[in-house]
């Protein structure tokens, strides 16, 4: 193992400390005491170093070194402190702590950069503690509302603001200009999908977050006897709704990829052995890189979940409640960081992200782009979650040749 494997470990081991779970994993929730402790320990950490420190309003942790010759200029690199319950040592940590070392490193070897290398560490993504996600991201993009969070508790009724003000924050001032000096963002996270795993790749480089578009659709038929219905009399929710699931499904295979259809929630009523249903309720997740294949998926699907409903005899009911676009990375960073990865004689590949991470939100407030590195058996948010440390090395090196690229060259 080298050198670098064993300092992330280290570090990885370190962060997860704090939030270290008796019931396995790490739980490292927004504004509780182990976040605190968590920030305060890497805000220590940075200052040791030498970096420029300081928190953002809301409990962003922010340290870096200054440009000397565009130090209005600034090159940021990061993740988010939070986690899910239990979970585990690298999703949002290992993004924390490849920066660390990677700022680290471009100091002790080439000095102070020419444009200002910036590292964060985000207060909250997951949305796990409040019902509410990405307040780290989207405080710095300024895309976030206190009117969103103002009324919201988490489940032991403990209030946000409460949470937020005990911890020593409070909210941003919403009327204060944005940050003109981001000049880029790369964000290095595990994959949280098994794709590099099976294809045996070190890296990704991603150049996409897809899109996502989320549906509750309601089936109403009639609750009946189970043995005096014949079968030609009924309206069965759950025949409707299985057809309905296996239609979607079968479309989506049709498509192929990048589309990803998911049905995660089925609730059927009254759901005992002897009444033919009478509702039925799913879920439909649906996902693609490119806005025109989902909203043409989405007609698609629309029109064959009606004919159906048509056809056995039943109501139907959907409601799309999340719509969210897809998120293109920077031409340009993907290509610096494909060339530090052909540098480097890094065995990559150019991907796209099936999940959402804060580099989506942040690319509408600066160019963006994302570096993955393989999950094993595509496990995440779950204390069995694991990266080779040959891999997790790889993605280091990746991140400190497009780092050194970004701010240090002219």
């Amino acid at each position: 193992m080298t050198e670098l494997s064993k300092d992330i470990l280290q570090l990885l081991e370190w962060l997860g400390y704090f939030g270290n779970d008796p019931e396995g994993g790490v739980t490292r929730l927004l504004y509780t005491k182990e976040w605190l402790e968590a920030q305060k320990a890497l805000e220590h950490w940075m200052n040791t170093e030498g970096f420029d420190v300081h928190f953002d309003e809301v409990g962003n942790l922010f340290g870096g070194l200054q440009g000397t010759k565009y130090p209005q200029e600034t090159i940021m690199t990061g993740s988010h402190v939070d986690t899910v319950r239990n979970g585990g040592l690298y999703d949002g940590q290992f993004g924390i702590i490849a920066g660390l070392l990677a700022l680290k490193h471009l100091k002790e070897t080439y000095g102070q950069p020419l444009r200002s290398l910036q590292l964060v560490s985000m207060a909250e993504e997951e949305g796990s503690r409040f019902p509410y996600a990405f307040w780290g991201s989207k405080n710095i993009a300024g895309t976030a509302r206190r009117e969103e969070v103002e009324n919201i508790s988490d489940f032991d009724g403990i209030a946000f603001v409460d949470a937020m003000r005990d911890c020593g924050f409070h909210f941003r001032n919403e009327s204060a200009p944005l940050r003109q000096d981001l000049k880029a963002f790369v964000e290095i996270h595990i994959e949280q999908g098994s794709v590099l795993e099976k294809e045996a790749r070190s890296v990704g480089v991603v150049n996409n977050i897809v899109g996502q578009r989320r549906f509750t659709v309601e089936v109403t038929g009639e609750a009946n006897h189970a043995g005096t219905t014949p079968m030609g009399y009924r309206k069965d929710a759950v025949q409707a709704a299985s057809a309905m699931i296996c239609d979607v499904m079968n479309r989506a295979r049709k498509h192929g990829d990048p589309l990803v259809a998911t049905v995660g929630k089925i609730e059927v009523k009254p759901n005992v052995v002897n009444v033919v249903p009478g509702h039925a309720l799913f879920t439909l997740d649906i996902r693609h890189t490119a806005k025109s294949m989902l909203a043409q998926f989405t007609e698609e699907i629309t029109a064959a979940l009606h004919q159906i409903a048509k056809d056995l005899n039943v109501g139907l009911q959907i409601d799309m409640w999340m719509d969210a676009d897809p998120v293109p990375m920077d031409a340009r960073i993907v290509e610096v960081i494909e060339q530090q990865c052909q540098r480097l004689g890094l065995n990559y590949k150019l991907m796209h992200s099936g999940a959402g991470h804060d580099s989506q939100i942040l690319a509408g407030l600066a160019p963006t782009a994302m570096i993955f590195v393989p999950s094993k058996d595509g496990i995440s948010h779950n204390p069995a979650e694991y990266t080779d440390p040959y891999d997790l090395a790889e993605g280091v090196k990746a991140l400190i040749g497009t780092l050194y690229t970004l701010a240090y060259e002219e």
